[in-house]
């Protein structure tokens, strides 16, 4: 019976963890995205480690979220929905903020940017140490946010779930987002040394990869900007539809007839609005708090 009860246990697990990460992709997108951007400005014999300094912050930063949420869960399982909601107005509130930035600033500015960061970077009196400890400090500053998003979102999926159960959910997402992500991360920021090395390849075959590898590089890093942009809204706007009952009761009908798609459609537009909203506010707060 033991056994029975554990194989089950495990089982539930499984599941429920299936569930939990389709639900936080969104924030796994995004996740990827910012940090494979991280190490911009980082020679290149310094990336993995610079990556693997801020995989081992973001395991720190799950040993001190994942036990919270569960004190949340069993103390205060009421606030669970009120923090899926913030979380999800974050998600949408962050992006439409880059995409408010993709629209209002031109490319020019943009390469104005990093050309400034690379001058910058290439003065002797830099302190380059100095740089990549500034570096590290606000990735994982950035990670704790993004873990906060995705152990809450995983949290409200086993909510009502056994204690065992929920840690066994919270650690498995803990756990396999870090190594996913961190693992794609060193992955993605080493493509273009991979394709420098195939290019020094006397066969012919092997060239072509290496040119293939280098042209891929930024356009996988453009990709994920923008499908992590698209599923933060549609995973913000799912969990404020959700969370809204009156929302939700408004939308019912388009959700019984048009099935997944037309589910992904008001999640989406619902995220935009939503973040539209929040980004107002908080451009208009932040004038007056000049004018102040």
């Amino acid at each position: 019976m033991l056994l029975d009860d554990i194989a089950t246990m495990l089982d539930d697990v499984a599941l429920l963890t299936k569930v939990a990460a389709r639900k936080t992709a969104g924030v796994l997108g995004d996740d990827l995205a910012l940090n494979a951007q991280q190490v911009a400005g980082v020679s290149a014999e310094r990336e993995l480690p610079v990556v693997w300094a801020v995989a081992k912050g973001s395991f720190v930063n799950k040993l001190i979220l994942v036990p919270l949420a569960l004190v949340i869960s069993a103390l205060a399982p009421w606030a669970v929905t009120p923090l899926l909601m913030v979380g999800g107005a974050f998600l949408c509130y962050e992006g439409m903020e880059k995409v408010a930035h993709k629209l209002l600033h031109s490319a020019a500015e943009d390469d104005a940017r990093h050309a400034g960061l690379t001058e910058a970077l290439s003065d002797p009196g830099v302190d380059l140490a100095a740089y990549e400890k500034d570096k590290i400090k606000g990735a994982v500053r950035t990670d704790f946010i993004l873990s906060a998003e995705i152990v809450t979102i995983a949290l409200g999926t086993v909510a009502g779930q056994p204690l065992a159960t929920r840690i066994g959910v919270l650690s498995a997402i803990a756990l396999a987002m870090t190594v996913g992500v961190y693992g794609l991360v060193a992955a993605i920021v080493k493509l273009d040394d991979a394709g420098l090395v195939l290019l020094q390849s006397p066969r012919a075959g092997l060239r072509r990869l290496g040119q293939g590898l280098l042209n891929l590089a930024p356009k996988l890093m453009r990709f994920l900007a923008v499908a992590g942009t698209v599923a933060m809204f549609l995973v913000g706007g799912g969990i404020v539809v959700h969370g809204w009952p009156w929302l939700h009761h408004l939308v019912a009908p388009w959700l019984e007839t048009g099935g997944w798609l037309a589910e992904m459609g008001i999640n989406l537009v619902v995220g935009a609005l939503v973040g539209a909203a929040l980004l107002l506010v908080v451009t208009v707060v932040g004038k007056l708090r000049k004018q102040d």
